[in-house]
Parts: C-alpha cells; sequence; structure tokens
C-alpha cells in the first residue's frame, strides 16, 4: 500500500517536468498523509495537462459520506476495472501523481517497526497512477461546490520491496503519462500499465521514526539514518 508520501519538489520544476502552464503558491510536504490535499496532474478540456490540488482519499460520487474518503486512499490494481469504488473513475477520471518518496515500515528488533523512505534511484520525481472523483454530498444536504478527491494506484511489490511489503504505488514510466491521461485509451492498454515498478529504479533508506508522526512535515525527515540506502 502507500500510506505516507513526499510532494516537494518545486511548483516551477514541476511546470516543467509536466509541461503545465499554472503555478500555485504550493507548500512542499515531507509526510503527506490521508485527507490532506494533494499535487495531480490530469488531461483538461483543451487535451492539454494541468496541475491542481485534491484531498487524498476517494470518494465516489455515489457516497453518502465522505468519511469514506479516509478508507480508500489506494486503488488496487487487480479488478480495479470492475469494483464498484473506481471502475467509473478508471474508465475516464485518471490522472499523475508526483512524488519525491515514499515510507514504508519494516519489522524491527522489540516489535518496533523501521521506517524506510523509498526515493528515485535517478533522483527525478515518481509518478503514481491515480483516479479521481468529484463528490457533491448526499442528496439531502449537498455540499455548495463539488468536492475533488483522489487515489494512488497500488499494485504487486517487485523482488526488493516485497521483503517489507506485499504491494506498492504504480510507478508510471514518462513514456507512459499521455497513454494513463488519454480519455480514449482502451481498457486492455490501460490494465498493461498496472504492474510492478522496474527494478534498479528506487533507493531505500532507512529514516527517523518522527514520520510516524503526521504533525511533523519537514525535510528532516528524509535525512538518513543507520545504515546507508540500498538499491533496488
Amino acid at each position: 500500500m502507500c500510506g505516507r508520501f513526499v510532494q516537494a519538489t518545486p511548483v516551477a520544476e514541476l511546470a516543467r517536468m509536466f509541461g503545465v502552464p499554472e503555478l500555485p503558491n504550493l507548500e512542499p510536504n515531507w509526510n503527506v498523509a490521508p485527507t490532506q490535499d494533494v499535487s495531480v496532474i490530469g488531461r483538461g478540456e483543451d487535451g492539454g495537462r494541468h496541475l491542481r490540488t485534491m484531498r487524498w482519499g476517494l470518494v465516489p460520487f455515489w457516497a453518502k459520506d465522505i468519511g469514506i474518503g479516509s478508507k480508500m486512499i489506494n486503488a488496487r490494481a487487480d479488478g480495479i476495472a470492475e469494483k464498484p469504488a473506481f471502475r467509473e473513475a478508471f474508465k475516464r477520471k485518471r490522472l499523475l501523481i508526483p512524488a519525491d518518496g515514499f515510507y514504508e515500515w519494516q519489522a524491527a528488533e522489540g516489535g518496533k517497526k523501521q521506517p524506510l523512505y523509498f526515493k528515485p534511484a535517478d533522483g527525478r520525481p515518481l509518478v503514481f497512477a491515480g483516479l479521481w472523483e468529484s463528490w457533491k454530498g448526499p442528496k439531502e444536504a449537498p455540499l455548495d461546490k463539488a468536492l475533488f478527491t483522489t487515489t494512488i494506484i497500488t499494485t504487486d511489490a517487485n523482488a526488493f520491496m516485497r521483503p517489507i511489503h506485499d504491494r506498492m504505488p504504480m510507478i508510471l514510466e514518462e513514456g507512459d503519462w499521455d497513454t494513463w491521461l488519454d480519455p480514449e485509451a482502451d481498457r486492455d492498454t490501460l490494465l498493461s500499465l498496472l504492474k510492478p515498478a522496474r527494478d534498479g529504479g528506487l533507493v531505500a533508506v532507512p529514516v527517523s521514526t518522527r514520520v510516524n508522526s503526521v504533525r511533523n512535515k519537514g525535510p528532516d525527515l528524509v535525512e538518513p539514518v543507520g545504515a546507508a540506502g540500498t538499491l533496488i
């Protein structure tokens, strides 16, 4: 799964990387947690890519309560085209979620867990595959304006990640970005992208347990502690 990640790349760099016109004032966050706002890149009505923020934790259009979003921060790739919570979004509401890295926790001595920071080996931001939805609230108490929410798709872990966790975020290669955003892309093509990350793409670094608290959001959270990172 993916329960915490990092979005700290400057907006100007994101604009250059994704070719988006927007330059919003986005605060860097080294400890993005569920229900917080995250930066996403989607395809607009003009056919181009656009940068905006959405709440992390998908709330399907048919949901009666916003609380369901906290349970839907991830969407498993297997069966995603059929599951009621995701099938409509999978058809036409797909987006890119830039990330500098993500966290997972490894069992350690004494029943404790050691947080690990997984970051790209080449230093460039990762791009997670995501879905989005707009929610207007229940019929008896609709919102004044729609709430936009998102979820990160997860897939089977690759060989290195597997001893830590059996799932990992679905990481898209640059050549697949436009295919993933294309509203007309066929189902089989999209499903073919739902695969573990390539080998050699990530570095795992042990980091401070300060990341356990969502109140901590600074760059110190990704500083290595103990052993050096290991190349996947």
